[in-house]
């Protein structure tokens, strides 16, 4: 286990290829302070260059909130140079949950708004208690989303259905987010890190360069055209077919057993 302030690093399986990235300040229901957006930025630095990780889940140590979004609080003292420059900050921890290269999981119980809804849309999926609620209000208090919300929403649900989400800052219970497709599956209240960890572990079974080639294909041909995302997929494709990943699973498939996966 790797302790940073304001977020933990803990990792799960046999072989510790899950990480967990819990956000822990609790008091604050996880508000994005200058010193967590810091430790944001740091843990998943520290993730992006540990080869062994297969599978990310980002959670919270408060049962209610996963996170409640920027710390207004600490902002309402901010002069505008102060705001200028805890801005690269705060695009770094967005920034960072966004590149991690293995396939990343968000378990939100509780409370995703604003930032904390947009550090959940830079997962590749959402698991959700059904007592969730997520929202975007960031209009109502006279900014926009900032943390990648108004580009990774319309991406996952189009533009007309981001735009009224976005333009009213209205608040979605779980089951209407599931329903337009702003998180992935909805489980019982207070079990959607049980069920993200279970679903990790499960991709974490399988090739680790595998798992990140085409993470880094489906990312990197999403907004592009057809042909050009073809040639992505090829790219990551021979980035694959030619690793001892391949080699391990095709001989490990012949010999009808688990691969044992090298990871290169």
């Amino acid at each position: 286990m790797t302790d940073t302030p304001l977020v933990r690093v803990e990792r799960h399986g046999a072989d510790g290829h899950v990480a967990e990235i819990v956000l822990d300040r609790p008091e604050a229901m996880n508000a994005v302070s200058t010193a967590m957006a810091e430790a944001i930025a740091a843990a998943t630095s520290a993730l992006s260059g540990d080869a062994s990780v297969r599978a990310a889940v980002l959670t919270s140590s408060h049962p209610k909130a996963f996170c409640v979004g920027a710390d207004l609080k600490e902002r309402n003292g901010y002069t505008d140079l102060q705001l200028v420059q805890q801005r690269p900050l705060a695009r770094a921890a967005y920034g960072g949950v966004l590149a991690l290269p293995m396939p990343t999981i968000a378990a939100v119980d509780g409370f995703a708004l604003g930032g904390g809804l947009e550090l959940a849309l830079s997962c590749d999926l959402i698991v959700a208690g059904e007592a969730a609620v997520v929202g975007l209000p960031e209009v109502s208090v006279g900014v926009i989303p900032g943390g990648g919300g108004t580009q990774l929403l319309t991406r996952r649900i189009g533009w007309s259905k981001a735009a009224s989400l976005i333009f009213t800052a209205r608040r979605l219970p779980a089951a209407e987010a599931a329903a337009l497709g702003v998180v992935d599956e909805v489980v019982t209240a207070g079990s959607a890190r049980e069920r993200a960890l279970a679903l990790a572990e499960a991709i974490a079974a399988h090739s680790p360069v595998g798992l990140r080639s085409a993470k880094r294909a489906m990312r990197l041909g999403f907004d592009v055209d057809l042909a050009s995302g073809l040639e992505i997929e090829d790219a990551c494709w021979r980035a694959t077919a030619f690793s001892g990943d391949r080699a391990e699973g095709v001989r490990a498939f012949a010999e009808k057993r688990t691969p044992q996966w090298p990871g290169r």
